[in-house]
């Protein structure tokens, strides 16, 4: 079986060093990546690491992006861990950055990263056992198809995803790709009903009108990163540049579209997880899928609707305890 690692990006909020090196290049709360919300913990990092060690005990290793602070507990001799810091990878001319686009850009020139990775934000956890082959399939990555419409509003992504679509329009031709073989996987029944139906109204359109994004880890191949900087490098430098996130830059979200445009990604079934954007209607049901591992793959994502940050933070935490009591060897 090839290797696979799992790449994890972090930052400490409350750290006052890294709060004064992001105030000397901009102090403005207006920004895309300088929001309270972006860079709040929810101290719940530890429980990543034990799903990952309980529920995926064959992963080669993990790449623990960091600005260069890391978590009192964390046992760093662990020889599975390999911690990275921005200046590790990332060019120099981009340093240093507070961009998310810039860090998430760059994971492919992460020393000793494998050809397959798997790609977590700091919200997204593993919460029942899950196989390789839940992730790579014969060398390919497991992912969801489907057309989508863009959602434009102040501080969303939809800036970043139109941007991704217009270089995913310049060098595929989206009519050619659903008349070959790799069509049939955007109609596949594993991405779920709604995804199919929604696919076949925007199938109208011989452009790619965007494509659709399940907030969940994201299963890559390195080389898809070497691919698009060779194409569009100059394009990509541009989004790197920006200390913060600007409506103008690109995301990772363009590697995975890739990687589906040229049909090599394989449909998985979309039950596989779960994102729960914290607000009340999903709040209780959220807390209660983390406790009993309802989902193999959940995403705790903090949004402006968390009404009591302080409450449902011990909340969440109360509920991964019951998942993962148990300490894992990432832990001191």
């Amino acid at each position: 079986m090839d290797k696979i690692d799992f790449v994890m990006i972090w930052v400490d909020g409350a750290d006052p060093a890294w709060r004064a090196e992001k105030n000397k290049y901009d102090s403005s709360e207006e920004r895309g990546d300088n929001t309270e919300i972006r860079y709040r913990s929810w101290d719940n990092l530890q429980y990543w690491f034990r799903g990952v060690e309980k529920f995926a005990p064959w992963v080669n290793r993990i790449h623990f992006v960091t600005w260069g602070h890391l978590p009192p507990w964390m046992n760093t001799k662990n020889p599975r861990l390999n911690i990275v810091n921005h200046k590790d990878y990332i060019p120099a001319e981009y340093l240093p950055t507070f961009n998310a686009n810039t860090i998430e850009l760059n994971l492919h020139r992460i020393e000793g990263l494998s050809e397959q990775f798997v790609y977590f934000n700091d919200d997204m956890f593993v919460t029942a056992p899950v196989t390789p082959e839940d992730f790579f399939r014969d060398g390919c990555p497991m992912d969801t198809y489907g057309l989508d419409c863009i959602y434009f509003a102040k501080k969303s992504a939809g800036f970043f995803n139109g941007n991704d679509i217009e270089l995913i329009n310049t060098h595929f031709d989206k009519n050619k790709i659903f008349k070959s073989r790799d069509g049939r996987k955007w109609f596949s029944m594993k991405n779920g009903v709604k995804r199919v139906i929604k696919t076949r109204m925007l199938n109208t359109w011989p452009w790619f009108p965007g494509i659709y994004y399940n907030h969940l880890p994201t299963n890559f191949l390195k080389s898809t990163f070497e691919k698009v900087w060779e194409k569009e490098g100059d394009t990509l430098a541009l989004t790197c540049k920006d200390k913060f996130r600007t409506k103008s830059n690109c995301n990772q979200w363009l590697m995975k579209f890739w990687q589906l445009c040229e049909g090599i990604a394989v449909p998985r079934d979309k039950k596989i997880g779960r994102c729960f954007h914290i607000k009340d209607n999903i709040y209780n049901e959220m807390l209660e899928s983390i406790s009993t591992g309802r989902y193999k793959l959940i995403c705790v994502n903090d949004t402006v609707g968390t009404r009591d940050f302080e409450l449902q933070k011990q909340q969440v935490i109360e509920s991964f305890e019951k998942l993962l009591p148990e300490k894992s060897g990432f832990e001191l």
